[in-house]
C-alpha cells in the first residue's frame, strides 16, 4: 500500500510539474509560429551593428544614380532598401568608384556591393555572389554618322571607351587571340558617363556599357545611337564577402520574397519596362 502511494504521489508531482513547463509541448514562440505570426527576422552579423551597409557607384542609371538633392536612387538602392528591411536592419549606403566598391566588400568596409555587378570567374575567387536578379545586356554607343556599325567593325576602332573595372572593359581590353582589342585601344573611365562624354567629344570611337544606362546616355546626348547587335548577355547580383554563407542566404531568402509577393518587380516597373528575372 505505501508502495502504491509512493507511486500516485510521484506521478502527481510530475504531472504539476509539465503543467508548469508545458512538458511535451513546443516552447511557446514556437507555436506562435505555427499559427502563421509574423517572425523576427534572422539575425546576421554585419559590419556596423543595426545596418547593412552597400558599396555602390552612384553612376549607373537605372540601378544607382544621384537625385537633384545628391539622395542616391534607383532599381538596386531601392532593392537593398527592401532586403534591409526584410532582415529588420537599416541600409547605409555608400557611393564610391566602381572598382572600390567591389573592394570594399572584400576588405570588410561594406556588408553588399550592388552597381550592376555581373558574375564572371575572377570575381567569383574573391566574392560570393547572391542568386542573380536581373539580367544585363552589354552593347555599344557611337556616333550615328560612325563608321562603325557593328559588332564586328568595332576590330576597326582606334579607341574604345568603357568603365574601368567592368566586364566590358576587361572583355575589350583582352588580346585579340581571346576576343578582344587590346588595352592600347582601350580607354578607362571612372564612370560611363565620362567615356560618353568622350565619344561624343570625338575623343573616342565607341563606349561598351550596359544598356540600360547606355539608353539614358544617349537620351542625353544628341548624335549618339546603340548598335543594334547585343555584345554581351550577363547576369547581375550581390556581391558579399567570401564566405559570408549567413548574409548570403538570408539575402538570396530575402529576395525570394521580394519576388514572390511582387514588390521586386514593382521596383523595376518605376525604372524601365522590361520585365525582370
Amino acid at each position: 500500500m505505501k508502495k502504491l502511494f509512493s507511486i500516485l504521489t510521484t506521478a502527481a508531482m510530475l504531472l504539476s510539474l509539465c503543467a508548469l513547463t508545458a512538458c511535451g509541448e513546443k516552447p511557446a514562440e514556437d507555436a506562435t509560429d505555427a499559427q502563421g505570426d509574423a517572425q523576427e527576422p534572422a539575425a546576421v552579423e554585419t559590419v556596423t551593428e543595426g545596418k547593412l551597409t552597400m558599396s555602390t557607384n552612384a553612376a549607373f542609371p537605372p540601378y544607382e544614380m544621384l537625385d537633384d538633392s545628391g539622395k542616391i536612387i534607383g532599381i538596386d538602392a531601392e532593392v537593398a532598401e527592401a532586403i534591409a528591411e526584410k532582415l529588420g536592419l537599416e541600409l547605409q549606403i555608400d557611393d564610391m568608384g566602381f572598382e572600390t566598391a567591389l573592394t570594399a566588400v572584400q576588405n570588410g568596409q561594406s556588408d553588399i556591393a550592388m552597381a550592376g555587378i555581373t558574375v564572371d570567374e575572377e570575381r567569383l575567387k574573391v566574392m560570393d555572389f547572391s542568386d542573380s536578379y536581373a539580367t544585363g545586356v552589354q552593347v555599344v554607343i557611337v556616333k550615328e554618322d560612325s563608321p562603325i556599325q557593328s559588332i564586328d567593325d568595332l576590330a576597326n576602332a582606334e579607341m574604345i571607351g568603357c568603365q574601368a573595372g567592368t566586364t566590358g572593359y576587361i572583355y575589350c581590353s583582352d588580346t585579340p587571340e581571346n576576343g578582344g582589342y587590346g588595352e592600347d585601344h582601350v580607354t578607362a573611365y571612372d564612370t560611363g558617363a565620362l567615356a560618353v562624354m568622350a565619344l561624343a567629344n570625338g575623343q573616342i570611337d565607341a563606349v561598351v556599357i550596359d544598356n540600360e544606362p547606355a539608353k539614358a546616355f544617349v537620351a542625353a546626348n544628341e548624335g549618339l545611337k546603340i548598335l543594334d547587335t547585343e555584345f554581351a548577355v550577363e547576369d547581375y547580383a550581390i556581391g558579399v564577402a567570401k564566405g559570408n554563407t549567413t548574409l548570403l542566404d538570408a539575402i538570396n531568402n530575402a529576395m525570394k520574397e521580394l519576388k514572390a509577393d511582387g514588390t521586386f518587380q514593382k521596383i523595376v516597373d518605376k525604372y524601365i519596362t522590361a520585365e525582370a528575372e
